[in-house]
């Protein structure tokens, strides 16, 4: 287990954002436990230069939260007044930093447990996987606040849940638990409680041994194509498979198959 040092990442650890290196996984931790790592101004800044400046090494990312909260959202404490133009500025701030754990270089998965709430779901949405264990709940109170989301949740969430369960969420203040969230889309994995950050690590280290190539087109590519229209999807998808099996790496692994020198798909128990 390392850590690094460099002044950027310093800096994020100032703000409250650490990055710890286990092997090839980036251990990313919210650490502002007393305000159940409500996100303000600097830790928002500390996830975009983290996640900008992740050491070569690293083939995936794990983040999560200290304390007993994931994240509880935004620091309503320090909610500022803004004028429209302000407020939109802001916003895009938000937008840039989300958008570097989601489209940055490497797989995401967040580890969730207690509050995934507000800013802390749009910043879970952010992710490729998400793991909650059974602490974990979310909400989007934003609606019954008088605000609205601003970190790229109306765009992320539709995604896992749709629109209409979204929708009421904002409207009605409703609070999923961790099973019934993980039955309708907000986690890929349901563990029991103080094990998510395990799990997550777990994962994100065999993710870290897949291709590069083949991590970027899922991170890159797949979502573009979900969204295409057929004919273009399937366009894009002979020239991102083309790409990826002519990479040495793919040859390799295709050749050690037919060798029978890596393992086949087996049942899962």
């Amino acid at each position: 287990m390392t850590s690094t040092s460099n002044p950027i990442l310093d800096r994020a650890a100032a703000h409250g954002v650490s990055l710890e290196m286990q092997g090839a996984v980036a251990v990313v931790r919210l650490c502002r436990p007393a305000k159940r790592n409500a996100l303000n101004d600097g830790l928002v800044e500390g996830l975009r230069d983290v996640f900008q400046n992740l050491p070569a090494e690293a083939g995936a990312a794990v983040i999560h939260g200290e304390g007993d909260h994931f994240c509880a959202g935004l620091d309503l404490s320090e909610l500022k007044e803004r004028d429209a133009g302000e407020g939109i500025h802001h916003s895009r701030g938000w937008h840039v930093a989300l958008n570097a754990i989601e489209q940055g270089r490497v797989p995401v998965v967040a580890a969730l447990h207690g509050a995934v709430v507000g800013g802390g779901l749009e910043l879970a949405s952010a992710s490729h996987i998400r793991v909650a264990d059974e602490s974990t709940f979310y909400a989007l109170p934003e609606g019954t606040r008088g605000i609205f989301v601003g970190g790229g949740g109306s765009v992320r969430v539709p995604k896992l849940i749709g629109a209409a369960r979204m929708t009421d969420m904002m409207l009605t203040g409703r609070v999923y638990n961790a099973q019934d969230g993980e039955r309708v889309g907000f986690a890929q994995y349901l563990v029991p409680t103080g094990s998510a950050l395990p799990k997550a690590i777990e994962l994100a280290a065999r993710i870290a041994t897949n291709a590069p190539l083949t991590n970027f087109a899922l991170m890159h590519a797949l979502p573009r194509i979900a969204e295409q229209p057929a004919d273009h999807g399937f366009f894009t998808e002979a020239l991102i498979s083309s790409i990826a099996q002519a990479a040495p790496e793919a040859k390799a692994r295709v050749r050690a198959f037919l060798e029978g020198k890596a393992a086949k798909v087996q049942k899962a128990d």
